[in-house]
């Protein structure tokens, strides 16, 4: 086998990483030393969407084309300071937060929001469900985007849009309006639920990344969880429900200025970019270019690929696919306790909203423990399996350990939680289920999206995009069907 390597689709990859030789660690596979030369000489920013055709290899050997400057070039994301990464990664979590957390604080007043507006039962849900149906539109252009202009432009027009919808959402004059703010809002808020996974591929190798996502895959969990503590005491507290939405619109503009100010771009192909256009400059010519540069297409094609490659990823892959209904089902069920734990909490055990807010609590301490699970035990052992497969990258499949543990917790939390939910029954009884669940659920996220991110690599914002769009939908439908199936006596 020649050990010169063209790039060719992911799938292609997959077959020869992940099935014919990775399986196995060094040394007892039937995989050939060329094999393995070609696996290790391979660049990662070479990965082709699937079904997209690959870089053409006479572009590719061309010396004015810009590449990295050796591996160990200061302006490659990954050779930046460990500080610096580790604050990139904590400002991703942090626009996730922001994102989820929004989706159910409106759960906290919607007693206010019923009075205001007059909504009947199944009006209250779309508050949360158009928000998150929101996040279906949204991952479509976002994902590819952002690999096509880089991480922080998108984010940045999101979450300049993205704020404003807030303030919209507090001066809604009536019902229309405000789920209509609501759908939009949620849309423009997803950009990060897509880009922040790429940011962290960008940032971190596989060893370091999975710390990396273990505290980033806790801010879509936590904020679903922190979002009805806060709107619960909002209300409490004697605020009109207006004040929810100028503390979202206030927490969403504080966030576009951490992203203007302190984020650097991170997207390798377009750093490239930057450089080739800066050694045109520079030399005054013309020929030195990027992989980015190649494409030069009219408007309607580049359209085309923005909003189709989510779909080429997913539709292509079968493993995605199967990835993506169980991640939805899981994240259906999360979203189905905002219409639960009100049901059993506040009209059950006759708690005030705050009061029912924190039921939510344990959700999010027992994510806290998954994080650290992970961290402390999953991920080193991991790195144990990196280490046998030296100099061959780990199979994506390893990553899957975590979620065979996860998977069952997630079953015997919602079983306890169903069983011990009766107003007859002690508050004790139910909680505690939330903290399992929590770990459960985070191990779960963790698993499958590290095993997106390794599997996929530069195009991972469009496979995190069309799992996230799918994931949404779960997550819109769930609640909106619950209060015809609960019965709390």
């Amino acid at each position: 086998m020649s050990s010169t390597l063209s790039p060719r689709p992911l799938g292609d990859i997959e077959k020869q990483h992940t099935f014919a030789t990775a399986l196995e660690p060094l040394g007892q596979g039937d995989s050939t030393a060329d094999d393995i030369t070609v696996i290790e000489k391979r660049e990662l920013d070479q990965v082709e969407a699937p079904g997209e055709p690959p870089f053409p290899e006479e572009l590719a050997k061309s010396e004015y084309l810009v590449k990295w400057d050796g591996p160990d070039d200061p302006e490659n994301p990954k050779n930046w300071s460990v500080l610096k990464r580790s604050y990139i990664t904590a400002v991703a979590g942090l626009l996730v937060l922001n994102a989820t957390f929004s989706s159910s604080a409106p759960a906290g007043v919607i007693g206010q929001l019923t009075e205001r507006f007059h909504l009947v039962e199944e009006t209250q849900v779309l508050t949360i469900a158009l928000f998150v149906a929101g996040y279906c539109v949204g991952p479509l252009l976002w994902g590819p985007l952002s690999e096509q202009y880089g991480r922080k432009n998108p984010l940045l027009v999101a979450f300049f849009v993205y704020t404003l919808f807030q303030v919209a959402a507090a001066l809604a004059p009536n019902t229309a309006a405000l789920l209509v703010f609501r759908f939009i809002g949620g849309a423009f808020s997803a950009s990060p639920l897509t880009s922040s996974g790429g940011i962290i591929a960008d940032i971190w190798d596989a060893a370091t990344r999975g710390k990396a996502l273990a505290f980033f895959v806790l801010a879509p969990f936590g904020g679903p969880a922190l979002g009805p503590i806060v709107g619960g005491y909002i209300n409490v507290g004697g605020a009109s429900w207006d004040w929810l939405f100028w503390v979202l619109a206030l927490f969403a503009g504080f966030c576009f200025l951490l992203v203007l100010v302190t984020i650097p771009e991170t997207y390798a192909p377009t750093i490239l970019t930057r450089k080739a256009q800066r050694k045109r400059k520079e030399t005054g010519d013309n020929k030195y270019f990027s992989e980015l540069e190649v494409e030069d297409v009219d408007l309607r094609t580049r359209l085309e690929h923005v909003l189709g490659r989510p779909f080429k990823v997913l539709f292509l892959e079968p493993m995605l696919i199967a990835i993506t209904l169980y991640m939805s089902f899981v994240y259906g069920c999360v979203y189905l306790l905002f219409e639960a734990y009100p049901i059993v909490y506040t009209e059950g055990h006759n708690l005030n909203s705050g009061e029912s807010g924190l039921m939510f609590l344990p959700l999010f301490l027992g994510g806290v423990t998954g994080v650290f699970l992970y961290i402390f035990y999953f991920n080193p052992a991991y790195v144990k399996k990196m280490e046998e497969y030296a100099p061959r990258p780990a199979p994506p499949e390893v990553r899957l350990i975590p979620a065979f543990y996860g998977g069952p917790m997630l079953f015997v939390s919602f079983l306890w939680f169903g069983w011990t939910s009766f107003p007859s029954l002690s508050i004790w009884a139910a909680l505690p289920s939330g903290a399992l669940m929590g770990v459960g659920v985070v191990l779960i996220f963790l698993s499958l999206f590290n095993y997106i991110i390794d599997a996929y690599l530069m195009v991972a914002a469009s496979a995190l995009a069309a799992t996230t769009v799918v994931r949404s939908l779960f997550g819109a439908g769930f609640p909106v069907r619950i209060p015809n199936y609960c019965v709390c006596r």
